[in-house]
């Protein structure tokens, strides 16, 4: 629509009109004002309309009615008022791309209808002082078509304003002075309409009505009109957001069921991560400035500033409205992660200086806390924290656990209803299940590897008298769930030794050892009767264990720890309940240190023993050598170990004798091809090799060179690193023997083979453990001459060297170093990625499902081979039994043997 066209005649009257005195206009109203309206009605033109709506406003306005002001005026003229202004709006987006300042026409047409945008706002403006000015108490029902028509106005001009740099391709500065007076005139609006709408009266017994839709309406085009001048005028927004607030809480009795709380909650979260990642910019470019720039700091503190508002505001909005905040939980959880992820000591944060951290932590940080505390006792909260299928990406699960954290500090004074539902599952839904508190920490605790391995380091607890310092990650949560567990509620204990056991039975090292050092703190805290029956419980639950499994690992260094915090009348009960006299024990005798009992019950417990364990031994030795028996002698072996590392002392030299004796007999059954492929036999090797080398002193020296030949001999067949790492044990122990000159030849060079391989070996852990072993015996050898025999290689000397001297460590800065561990905690995880927190405590603790059998293209073909051997067997056997054998026979039927081992680890090797 151009504007471009004849004034029309009516305009003469207008004019006359625009200079009648007051009283004229007060007395002509009923006559003049209907013609107005229906020219108004009737226009076309944007000029003329807002002329005679400026007009009606200063002339005819203030003698109205104010009761009747929406059917005899705003309900007749705002409408139409509205849809002029959308034409314009759109008229100048529309002729904006071909402006220029050779374009004198377009530009004198975007101005026109610039100016005539601000005249108009102007009017609307005279209509909202006017019912300010009249009415002391205002009811929407009376100005209804006034605050939804000026806020429609208000967002149009400010959505402009804030596109006015594409709008304008370039050419902003040929129209900025007007679309600055249309700002300013949009922001007097918007103040007058909020000084308007804070005098509006709502009757609290009225439950609906349209008053209560309209100020709905109000508030809902307010929020919007937030999202639009965000990154415009800061104060502006926040006094909006104020405003929304304090009108949301003055008619909350009313409004409350019809508001659409989520919109508001989502937009308040979205402000304030707006306002806080500012905030970091600002600290972060102030950083790596080395000028102090006063300019961005007084920026920074304002935004700042900003950010503990928006913060503020959602706390006093949480508050009034919080059971109608269901499904905003998941926006204030998110928001609560999504800040700390941001922020040190996160992987993800932002590099900012110490100072920046401490000033934001104490204006905005410390606003969530009462935040979090008025949350705790909503139920749609707890779901959405201890949500059994929580997926969160590797940033957000250290501020997971750190919000845990947080949760369990407040529990202790909060009522017993709450506290069990923090520390109760629950299954509400098919589909929804919650985990308690604490199950909820140690697997959120297990995510944070990358956080646990850097590590990274929190505010330590002040204690009396000493200076606050940083702790790890691990520190951390250790001392904050020992702190919950002193305050534990009575009648949850038995959600405590779920949690704990739960995670003391975890596949996770660092989440198992937690688990472990809080449940001994439990045992020091709590009574002596309370440890002494965990100690039970453990106990019959290692017993219980079907055989070897990481879990009896746990299990076993649980017991082992629980042990030395039982009072001695409890360790006496506890050897008649489980008596060392007794073979059917010894599994668990196998996982007890002996230094725990006091001097007299430890040297009587290590005296049984010792009895059982070497008649085990005999009585194995004069059976038939089954490898079915020797998981049992294994454990015998194991438990005559304990002895031997925890409580040597104690072994009289009879005991000792016996023990070496059995020890060398079982030596000489060992095969060293079933000690390369049996692990049965790997493990009997592995725990006679620590046991000869606790004799070491006092063995005979014919076995200590078969043991040392053996052992050049196995490492060939590249046998498990559990075995080779007991080899280490055996070979570091000869630093302390002086070895006869007759033997020397046939041990020393097969010690500097051993070191020579074990050194060479890629694998980290058996380096690390090799570099420890050879460094202990070099140290200790009367045999020098044998130490550089050792170094085969350039190369393993210079990794000796190194290690000697604690230097070849990678050269990474902080930076680096945190980078590498983001990359390494994203690769872990990727395969975890869609596994939730039940579908992870289960796979700790079941076993997999069966395999569906599977079916082979050629299993006839193996059958009917296999079915060959075998009658091949039966012939040989058959002929043998009619005479003596060739003396070829034998070396065939080894070299047979060769190849069925051979075939053998092929098959595995498949498998």
């Amino acid at each position: 629509m151009s504007q471009e066209r004849a004034v029309p005649a009516s305009a003469v009257h207008l004019e006359e009109l625009s200079s009648w005195p007051e009283e004229l206009c007060r007395r002509e109203l009923p006559s003049v004002l209907p013609r107005l309206l229906s020219l108004s009605q009737h226009s076309d033109s944007w000029i003329e309309h807002v002329q005679i709506l400026k007009i009606i406003v200063e002339m005819f306005l203030p003698h109205m009615n104010h009761l009747t002001l929406e059917q005899t005026f705003f309900s007749q003229v705002l409408p139409k008022t509205v849809k002029l202004f959308d034409d314009m709006v759109y008229e100048l987006t529309s002729q904006a791309r071909g402006l220029s300042s050779q374009n004198l026409e377009i530009q004198t047409t975007l101005r026109n209808i610039l100016q005539t945008m601000v005249q108009l706002l102007g009017a609307l403006t005279g209509c909202v002082q006017h019912v300010c000015a009249t009415q002391d108490s205002i009811i929407l029902e009376n100005i209804q078509s006034l605050p939804s028509s000026v806020l429609h106005v208000i967002k149009s001009t400010f959505v402009h304003c804030k596109n006015s740099e594409s709008v304008y391709s370039g050419h902003l500065h040929l129209v900025s002075d007007l679309l600055q007076a249309l700002f300013k005139e949009a922001y007097s609006l918007q103040k007058q309409l909020m000084e308007l709408l804070d005098m509006v009266c709502m009757d609290p017994s009225v439950d609906e009505n349209d008053d209560i839709l309209n100020m709905v309406i109000v508030i809902h085009s307010l929020l919007d009109i937030c999202s639009v001048i965000s990154s415009m005028d800061h104060a502006f927004h926040a006094n909006t957001w104020k405003f929304i607030i304090k009108q949301s809480l003055k008619h909350q009795s009313i409004i409350k069921s019809q508001l659409k709380h989520k919109d508001i909650i989502t937009s308040l979260c979205e402000d304030i991560l707006f306002s806080f990642h500012s905030c970091l910019q600002l600290a972060e470019q102030m950083t790596q400035s080395d000028a102090q720039d006063n300019a961005d700091y007084r920026l920074f503190q304002k935004t700042l500033k900003l950010c503990r508002f928006f913060a503020n505001s959602l706390f006093h909005y949480t508050k009034e409205f919080l059971p109608f905040l269901s499904d905003s939980c998941c926006n204030l959880h998110q928001l609560y992660l999504q800040i700390h992820s941001k922020f040190p000591p996160s992987l993800y944060a932002t590099r900012i200086s110490k100072a920046h951290q401490e000033e934001i932590a104490g204006a905005f940080l410390v606003t969530l806390d009462p935040l979090i505390s008025q949350l705790l006792t909503f139920q749609p909260f707890v779901q959405v924290v201890l949500d059994s299928r929580l997926d969160l990406p590797c940033e957000l699960q250290f501020p997971q656990c750190l919000l845990l954290l947080v949760v369990m500090d407040k529990l202790p004074s909060q009522p017993k209803e709450v506290q069990t539902l923090w520390c109760t599952d629950s299954q509400a839904s098919e589909t929804t299940t919650r985990i308690s508190l604490l199950k909820a920490i140690f697997y959120s605790f297990e995510q944070c590897s990358g956080e646990l391995s850097l590590p990274v380091h929190l505010q330590g607890l002040k204690s009396k008298g000493k200076a606050e310092v940083a702790v790890t990650l691990y520190q951390h949560v250790c001392v904050h769930l020992c702190t919950f567990i002193t305050s534990f509620h009575p009648s949850l204990f038995a959600e405590l030794d779920a949690a704990l056991l739960n995670a003391v039975l975890s596949a996770n090292m660092i989440t198992s050892l937690l688990a472990m050092d809080a449940w001994c703190f439990l045992a020091r805290y709590g009574t002596a009767e309370l440890c002494a029956y965990h100690v039970t419980i453990v106990a019959h639950l290692i017993k219980s264990c079907p055989g070897e499994c990481y879990q009896l690992i746990n299990l076993s260094i649980l017991l082992k720890r629980l042990f030395f915090f039982m009072a001695p009348p409890h360790q006496l009960e506890f050897i008649h309940k489980f008596s060392p006299k007794e073979a059917e024990n010894l599994p668990l005798w196998q996982h007890i240190s002996f230094q725990a009992l006091p001097a007299e019950l430890r040297k009587q417990t290590v005296h049984e023993v010792s009895m059982v364990g070497t008649a085990e031994c005999r009585k194995w030795l004069s059976s038939s050598h089954t490898l079915g028996e020797l998981e049992s002698l294994n454990t015998v072996l194991s438990a005559l170990l304990t002895i031997c590392n925890s409580a040597g002392e104690a072994l009289d030299t009879g005991k000792q004798t016996a023990i070496m004796e059995v020890v060398s007999q079982l030596w000489a059954f060992l095969n060293i091809k079933q000690v390369a492929d049996q692990p049965y036999v790997q493990q009997t090797f592995s725990l006679l090799l620590p046991l000869l080398g606790f004799f070491i002193q006092t063995l005979d020296p014919k076995l200590i060179v078969q043991v040392i030949t053996w052992q050049t001999s196995l490492l060939k067949l590249e046998p498990p690193d559990y075995v080779r790492l007991a080899m280490l044990d055996f070979v570091s122990s000869l630093g302390k023997l002086f070895i006869p000159e007759a033997i020397q030849d046939r041990i020393l060079p097969n010690l500097s083979c051993i070191f020579a391989l074990l050194l060479a070996d890629r694998s980290w852990l058996l380096e690390q453990h090799t570099l420890e072993a050879f460094t202990q015996f070099a140290e200790g050898t009367n045999h020098e001459e044998i130490v550089p025999q050792c170094l085969s290689s350039e190369e393993i000397k210079n990794k000796v060297v190194s290690f000697l001297e604690k230097t070849g460590f990678v050269d990474e800065t902080e930076a680096a170093k945190v980078e590498r561990v983001k990359q390494e905690k994203g690769i872990f995880w990727k395969p975890f990625a869609n596994v939730n927190v039940e579908e992870a405590k289960r796979s700790s603790l079941q076993p997999y499902a069966k395999r569906a059998r599977q079916e082979f293209p050629w299993e006839e073909e193996y059958r009917s081979a296999l079915h060959t051997i075998a009658g091949a067997l039966e012939a040989t056997e058959s002929l043998l039994q009619k005479g003596p054998a060739p003396a070829w026979f034998l070396m065939e039927m080894e070299a047979l043997q060769e190849r069925m081992d051979k075939l053998k680890r092929y098959i595995h090797t498949l498998g």
